[in-house]
């Protein structure tokens, strides 16, 4: 009885991950900078495949943690904020592209815009054809996020859950798919021009990140399949709609940021 636990706190165990996370990160960093210098892409996937590798075994831990009952209501409450503070980081790592934007666009460098913004050597894209769908669709997949989010926490509904994480996975998909499309239809490159260089870094991150976020809910979906998520405990697809919902927010800023106002 001595060392029985009488808090609500999940005391973890020494750890492998950060340490093997910390130096895939580092090789993977270095990789890509020698990769940009012609030395091949190879050092930037070892450290890539290293990095995925403990993001699918240390978040696999945090789900089995969740499973045994190590996720009280107040180690609830940290991963929350925890994952808040994660969604700040994304926010400020945008604001650094906006900002290069906005600078360039009020104050453009006559050595690379000629002067004037957009540099009259770039044919900007229409924001009312591609980039408007575009916009309905994130914005319809945000949307069936939050009716699979209601559907658990007010109605305990699995089966309106389970279709609004198809919606919202199939409508990611689709968006990553036009995204792209789109890409290979730019009237201009990404070096060369600073507005092609701020064109591609914003939404091309923005489009990782929608990757990511996909994946992010299907594995919501996979869960739930495997009976995970109650109306108590669900922190996991809490976290995965909260982040599909910064992307939605992000996107409508470069939307009208870049496509409208910027072009």
């Amino acid at each position: 009885m001595a060392g029985a636990k009488n808090h609500d706190y999940h005391i973890l165990p020494p750890s492998i991950w950060p340490f093997i996370g910390a130096v895939g990160g580092f090789v993977m960093l270095f990789g890509s900078v020698l990769w940009m210098h012609g030395s091949g892409p190879y050092l930037f996937l070892m450290g890539l495949v290293a990095v995925l590798y403990v993001m699918y075994g240390w978040w696999a831990d945090v789900v089995t943690e969740s499973r045994v009952g190590d996720h009280t209501p107040v180690v609830r409450i940290g991963l929350r904020y925890g994952f808040i503070f994660f969604i700040m980081s994304e926010v400020m790592f945008f604001a650094a592209w906006f900002w290069s934007f906005f600078k360039h666009a009020i104050y453009p460098m006559e050595m690379f815009s000629e002067g004037q913004w957009p540099p009259p050597s770039i044919e900007t894209f229409d924001p009312w054809h591609l980039p408007l769908i575009n916009t309905l669709i994130l914005l319809c997949s945000g949307a069936a996020a939050t009716w699979a989010h209601h559907a658990l926490v007010h109605d305990n509904n699995r089966q309106d859950m389970k279709w609004g994480l198809i919606l919202a996975v199939v409508l990611g998909v689709i968006f990553t798919g036009f995204q792209a499309y789109e890409y290979t239809h730019a009237a201009f490159g990404f070096s060369g021009n600073i507005y092609g260089a701020n064109f591609f870094m914003a939404t091309g991150f923005h489009g990782a990140h929608v990757v990511i976020g996909t994946i992010f809910l299907l594995i919501c979906l996979v869960r739930l399949q495997a009976g995970h998520f109650t109306q108590e405990k669900h922190v996991g697809f809490e976290a995965a709609a909260w982040y599909w919902h910064f992307v939605d927010v992000v996107w409508l800023f470069l939307f009208f940021a870049v496509y409208i106002w910027g072009g």
